[in-house]
């Protein structure tokens, strides 16, 4: 299998890399679209002239194929799609500030919105029931989606900046579902506007894209790629290069679309969606803006469109041999494949065995270490002290005199590269080894380890591999009355047996022993060594829960695991947080009066601009008058007046910063206020805490956080 260049393009224009799409503007033409530099955005139409240019569109000056969009502001996100039944596709422009929704035919504003969290990310289709198409526009931890008119149709938070955004029918009831990527390593799945599946990763996710069914490719910001299907991962693989854009394309025709991603040093590559095998490669000169596929030459055949940073075009389609057994082949292929890795793998193994058995100069005694020799672990929470951080320190040891030469560990989230080494200096050799295992935040990980068991004399080592699981709460350890109870809280019912509950505890903290009951009740008292915080969990016979805590954002985590362990669908709680609500409450007042100072600054920005305007031109009828004195003060007066529209503009700059680190922290705590509840409730009280806030209603915010209505 090939895939054949069919053609190629130097467009002479740069291209912001993951701001390219492709429109049918007029309902029958695809027109690439990409951002370029000057806060532009480009259309290129080999097809057919734009006729009306009276609007913001500009005919190019380098190419007649050509236009130009001027935004005026930097460009953060581009897309292509259509929000009724018409044929006709809009372009959807994103700015740190605002939305725009544009016409190309008709050369007009759709409509234009003004965007407080920004935009990041752009998506056009049907989310979940509502048959309306929206265009989805994630931001400063919130995500809103507008109808073909402008309004506001829908609205989420999450808990970071959105870097990425798809549409995937994740849980296969034939809805859509939306995946959204963020920052904070999480990729949520939300059904209307729930969350009804996260999954962690290693970096912030920087693409998303469906493949086919509830199957769908990912990117990370740190060279990662993969395959997820629902919440299991297929498959991954990473690369020292970054993975800018990934795009999903038939290469072969079998029906099943491969995953291809674009690469910051100018690779292509097409992995099959099965096992991440390459199965296509191609390079361009410059590094990958972006990947789509159209019928870039109306042949009624979509071709595979590559976009380079440097404005360099290719397209490409398959070239397909012998196509009835291509779908046989490449599962006997993908057998073949796994079986020979299998033989070599055997190979190397009875090759050690035989070097152990000759010794190589080494006495058979020194090589060989005893069969009933064993591996094992134990994991204990270490506070740490002013010279050293908190962790869970992992001891792993033989149970007999054998040493541990090497210890080689896998773990997601946890290390840097996400393995870790251990080498033991030669004198200190021992059976046993103590590594310190600092914890970011509170995940569930599976630690793989790999050592090296001997003797000292050994030159040839034995293999020892287990896999041990850190719980999701490791740094919490018991401390009975030792500190204050927390003056925050969470009160809820579960209708659960008291034993559940604490199969829950002892599987989901990090205990020396297992806990139990005590006359049907459960009562745990932790002292968070990451956090330096106490919390308090108390479990009553009659079914009431009661969780003592100052950090909103842990209770909201154990609320939502005890919920899926419990497979709780729905449930409901009374909340008790006072400090954070005075904290809310003083960020409000402190966005309104950044809101306020904004608008302040935008109507002085624009008396400035008229004054300037009057002013070139006095200065200008002064200079045809040969009138210099005049000119003279008149430019004198603009060079001031345009000092503080530079300077004003720096201000706004300012505040519009400041507006978004505190627009962050409101959507965040939106968002912990919703984990406090699940389901039907969490989905309410999100609700009902943006409605409150656009009506700037205090004391309706504050109610609808401590009883969820």
């Amino acid at each position: 299998m090939l895939l054949a260049p069919v053609f190629s393009m130097k467009l002479q224009h740069k291209i912001i890399p993951r701001m390219v799409a492709i429109g049918k503007y007029d309902g029958k033409h695809p027109c690439l679209s990409a951002a370029t530099t000057a806060n532009k955005v480009f259309i290129h139409n080999p097809h057919t002239r734009i006729g009306n240019y009276s609007g913001r569109l500009e005919t190019g000056q380098l190419s007649a194929d050509i236009s130009l969009l001027s935004i005026n502001q930097q460009v953060s996100s581009v897309a292509c799609g259509s929000l009724d039944e018409s044929s006709r596709d809009r372009l959807f422009v994103g700015t740190p500030t605002n939305l725009l929704a544009y016409d190309v035919e008709n050369n007009s504003d759709l409509f234009y919105k003004e965007m407080p969290d920004g935009v990041n990310s752009l998506l056009i289709g049907n989310l979940g029931t509502n048959n309306t198409r929206l265009v989805l526009a994630g931001g400063n931890c919130s995500i809103q989606g507008f109808n073909k008119e402008g309004n506001d149709e829908f609205w989420t938070v999450t808990g970071d900046n959105v870097c990425s955004m798809a549409l995937v029918d994740f849980n296969g009831d034939g809805l859509n579902e939306l995946l959204v990527g963020s920052e904070d390593f999480d990729i949520r799945v939300f059904k209307d506007d729930e969350i009804i599946a996260e999954m962690t990763e290693t970096e912030a996710v920087t693409s998303l894209y469906p493949l086919y069914g509830t199957r769908f490719g990912y990117a990370l910001s740190n060279g990662t790629v993969g395959v997820y299907d629902r919440s299991a991962r297929y498959w991954r693989i990473k690369s020292k290069n970054q993975a800018v854009t990934i795009h999903s394309f038939d290469l072969d025709d079998d029906g099943v679309p491969e995953l291809i991603t674009g690469w910051s040093n100018g690779k292509v590559d097409g992995r099959s969606d099965r096992t991440g095998e390459v199965i296509f490669k191609q390079n361009l000169s410059s590094a990958i803006a972006g990947v789509l596929d159209a019928d870039y030459r109306m042949d009624g055949k979509n071709q595979l469109i590559v976009c380079s940073m440097d404005g360099e075009v290719k397209g490409f389609v398959p070239v397909i041999e012998n196509k009835n057994p291509v779908v046989e082949l490449n599962a006997q292929q993908d057998v073949m494949h796994l079986m020979m890795q299998q033989k070599n793998s055997l190979l190397l193994e009875v090759s050690n065995y035989k070097q152990n058995t000759k010794g190589a100069g080494v006495p058979t005694s020194a090589s060989s270490i005893p069969a009933n020799t064993q591996l094992q672990t134990s994991l204990i929470v270490v506070s740490g002290d002013e010279n050293s951080l908190p962790c869970v320190e992992l001891t792993v040891r033989t149970t007999n005199d054998t040493i541990i030469k090497c210890i080689i560990m896998f773990a997601e989230g946890i290390f840097d590269g996400e393995s870790y080494v251990v080498h033991p200096q030669e004198n200190n050799l021992s059976n046993s080894v103590q590594i310190p295992i600092y914890i970011p935040k509170d995940i569930q990980v599976d630690l793989h380890i790999k050592a090296l068991v001997g003797y000292k004399g050994s030159s040839q080592f034995h293999v020892f591999e287990l896999t041990r699981q850190l719980p999701r709460f490791a740094l919490y350890e018991l401390c009975g009355d030792k500190y204050a109870q927390p003056n925050s809280f969470v009160k809820f019912d579960i209708k659960e047996r008291v034993n559940r509950v604490v199969l829950w505890a002892n599987q989901s903290f990090l205990l020396v022993s297992d806990v139990a009951a005590v006359n049907g009740e459960l009562d745990l008292k932790f002292f968070a060594v990451r956090t330096q915080k106490p919390l308090h969990l108390h479990f009553s016979a009659t079914g009431e829960v009661t969780i003592h805590s100052n950090d909103m954002d842990l209770v909201g985590n154990i609320i939502q695991s005890l919920a899926s362990f419990l497979a709780i669908q729905d449930l409901q709680s009374v909340v008790e947080f006072p400090d954070q609500i005075e904290e809310l409450k003083a960020i409000l007042i402190k966005v309104d009066e950044l809101h306020a100072v904004r608008e302040r600054l935008t109507a002085e920005m624009a008396d400035h601009s008229n004054l300037i305007r009057n002013l070139v031109i006095r200065a200008e009828d002064s200079r045809l008058m040969l009138d210099m004195k005049n000119m003279r003060r008149g430019y004198i007066e603009l060079f001031a007046l345009n000092t503080d529209l530079l300077n004003g503009y720096k201000i706004r700059c300012t505040n519009h910063e400041e507006l978004l680190k505190y627009l962050k922290i409101v959507n965040q705590t939106i968002q912990k206020a919703g984990n406090l509840r699940v389901g039907k409730f969490k989905t309410l009280v999100i609700t009902g805490c943006r409605n409150a806030i656009k009506t700037n209603d205090f004391a309706a915010l504050a109610k609808i956080i401590k009883y969820g209505v």
